[in-house]
């Protein structure tokens, strides 16, 4: 892979997950403060994240891996993006908010795929090469959090003024940007025959669903939906808690757990390799609970350290339970339904399970609303600690540990 196309493809990560970051981390400080949602409101909106992860093997199954160029579609797809990013940014309450941020969405999720497969279509070694690629997204996250701090959109004070509204116009430009650039990208063209016919179940990577006859990847799997609900916790109100209990530059702050995630990638072929694949999973989950119970004892005072510990912990919550998830996936597939494995347990997480968790998570809310604008925390927390918590002691009791090698992903 030359230096231009190495360049190319990280400048493409770094404004698509810069995209990402900078108006997904604050969403629920702005739904809550600008458009007084309610939490099941909330939960409506971040629902959008598991609608567009469900839609998404469709529009790649069926038009870009038989029809267009998928740098193409990229580009299309994030001009659209960009467009229902200016009228979210122009939408005054959430009736008129949530089509906009539905549809965005369902265009955005598909394009999370669509750059990988730009990526690997370029490289001779994957597995050596993604990773240098790879990073610069998590750089284009935690770049769009400093920013927003920066220019204190993210206070309370410009908060309470509408400023976080600017996240969406500042998306909608980079969108605009990333979908011009993605035009002059390497060429990557269809691989299948659009003559060659595929079924529903072929397309969505339900083939795969002969796995759950093996009963570990059946707990694996069960297991792998339960530890979604507490991670929607996180996504849908992290954010609104640290603004909400004072804390401030708390997008800034938010993107640590970013910068955990290229610390603990680095560590988990170690503790893969050492501990194996049960007790590597078993620290992802764990690390859930550790979070939320620093969440729910922390404050903005002297107590501030326990917030910033719960916030760095993501790269372990991430890194050990999905990534090594994907490898244990990837070693039991074989050859034949790798890739149908891998789409199934993206459509079991980020589908279903943070479906069903951001509806929770939205019901907790608003059961611990003690005023307007004023949260019991303690109580929130509590919540998806002891579920994480219950989800490991389930997984370690029944799950029966296996020898996995670690490939890179």
């Amino acid at each position: 892979m030359n230096k231009k196309i190495q360049f190319q493809l990280s400048f493409m990560m770094f404004l698509e997950f810069f995209i990402w970051g900078g108006w997904f981390v604050t969403l629920g400080t702005f739904l809550g403060n600008n458009l007084e949602a309610t939490g099941a409101q909330s939960a409506m909106a971040f629902s959008t994240q598991s609608w567009g992860a469900i839609i998404a093997p469709f529009i790649i199954g069926l038009i870009a891996d038989r029809y267009f160029n998928a740098e193409r579609i990229l580009g299309v797809l994030h001009i659209i993006g960009a467009i229902l990013m200016y009228l979210m940014y122009q939408s005054t309450d959430f009736g008129a908010f949530y089509p906009y941020v539905l549809a965005y969405m369902i265009a955005f999720m598909p394009t999370l795929a669509l750059v990988n497969s730009i990526s690997f279509n370029q490289m001779t070694d994957p597995g050596k090469q993604f990773s240098f690629v790879r990073v610069f997204g998590t750089i284009g996250w935690i770049v769009a959090g400093s920013v927003i701090s920066y220019l204190a959109w993210d206070s309370s004070e410009n908060i309470a003024q509408g400023m976080l509204k600017n996240t969406f116009l500042m998306t909608a430009i980079v969108s605009a940007a990333l979908g011009i650039f993605s035009f002059t990208l390497p060429k990557t063209p269809p691989k299948i025959n659009k003559e060659e016919k595929a079924s529903i179940s072929e397309i969505l990577g339900l083939d795969a669903l002969k796995l759950l006859k093996d009963r570990n990847f059946l707990l694996f799997f069960i297991s792998s939906v339960l530890i979604c609900i507490p991670l929607a916790f996180y996504y849908q109100n992290a954010s609104p808690f640290l603004t909400e209990i004072g804390v401030e530059n708390s997008t800034f702050k938010m993107s640590f757990g970013q910068m955990s995630e290229v610390l603990f990638m680095l560590l988990l072929p170690f503790f893969f390799k050492k501990f194996g694949f049960k007790k590597t999973i078993l620290a992802g989950m764990l690390a859930w609970t550790l979070r939320y119970v620093l969440f729910a004892f922390g404050d903005s005072g002297d107590l501030v350290f326990m917030l910033i510990i719960g916030i760095a912990l993501h790269g372990l919550c991430y890194d050990f339970f999905f990534v090594s998830g994907q490898i244990y996936t990837d070693s039991k597939a074989g050859a034949k339904y790798k890739s149908a494995a891998q789409g199934l347990i993206t459509l079991a997480t980020y589908g279903v399970g943070m479906l069903i968790g951001f509806e929770i998570a939205g019901m907790i809310s608003d059961k611990f609303l003690i005023a307007e604008g004023s949260h019991d925390w303690y109580s929130i927390w509590i919540y998806p600690a002891g579920f994480a918590l219950a989800v490991a002691v389930l997984f370690a009791i029944f799950f029966k540990d296996e020898k996995i090698e670690y490939k890179e992903q």
